[in-house]
C-alpha cells in the first residue's frame, strides 16, 4: 500500500513537472453558449500556476463545454486548497470554485462538475480527481487514457466514488 502510494505521488510528480509550457497564455475568460445555444450560466475561477501547460488545456476544455473560467495564477496553491478544505490526498495541479463557493480539484470533466451543481450535497466541499490521470480533460496525450475516479468530497474530509470514468468517451 506505501509503495503504491509512493508510485502514486511520484508519478503525480513527474506530470506536474512535465506540465510546464512557454506557449503565450490565452485570454482569461471566455463566455460560450452550450449546445442549445443558451448562454453559459456557469462561472468558474480557476487557480493554477502560471506556467502549467495542462492547467490551460482544462481551461480550455471548460470553456469549449461553455463554462466561464476566471484564472488566476499563483506560485503556490496550497493556501487556496487548504481554504476550500481539500486535504493533500486529494489534490491536483488546479483548483476550481463555483460561485456557490464548492470546489472542483484537479481535472473533472465539465459535464461533471455541471451535473454535481443541479444536484443538492449539503455536506460536500466538491469535487476532485486527484493527480492528474491520463487522458482526463488537459490530460490528453496521444489518444492513451487511464481510467479514474471523481471522488465526491465531503466536509468531514471523506471522499467517496462520484463517477468512474472508465473510457475517454464518458468524459
Amino acid at each position: 500500500m506505501k509503495l503504491t502510494l509512493i508510485a502514486a505521488m511520484l508519478a503525480a510528480t513527474a506530470l506536474l513537472a512535465g506540465c510546464k509550457d512557454a506557449g503565450p497564455a490565452k485570454p482569461e475568460t471566455t463566455a460560450l453558449s452550450d449546445s442549445a445555444g443558451n448562454a453559459a450560466a456557469l462561472t468558474l475561477t480557476v487557480y493554477k500556476t502560471p506556467s502549467c501547460g495542462c492547467c490551460k488545456k482544462w481551461v480550455l476544455h471548460l470553456e469549449q463545454q461553455g463554462v466561464v473560467a476566471q484564472t488566476k495564477d499563483y506560485d503556490d496553491l496550497s493556501g487556496i486548497k487548504e481554504r476550500y478544505g481539500i486535504t493533500p490526498q486529494y489534490y491536483s495541479c488546479h483548483t476550481a470554485v463555483s460561485e456557490q463557493g464548492y470546489a472542483f480539484e484537479g481535472h473533472i470533466p465539465a459535464k461533471y462538475i455541471r451535473k454535481f451543481l443541479a444536484e443538492s450535497h449539503p455536506d460536500a466541499i466538491g469535487l476532485s480527481v486527484p493527480a492528474m490521470p491520463l487522458g482526463s480533460p488537459g490530460m490528453e496525450v496521444e489518444g492513451r487514457f487511464m481510467p479514474y475516479d471523481i471522488l465526491l468530497l465531503h466536509k468531514d474530509g471523506s471522499a467517496s466514488v462520484y463517477a468512474h470514468i472508465s473510457d475517454a468517451a464518458m468524459q
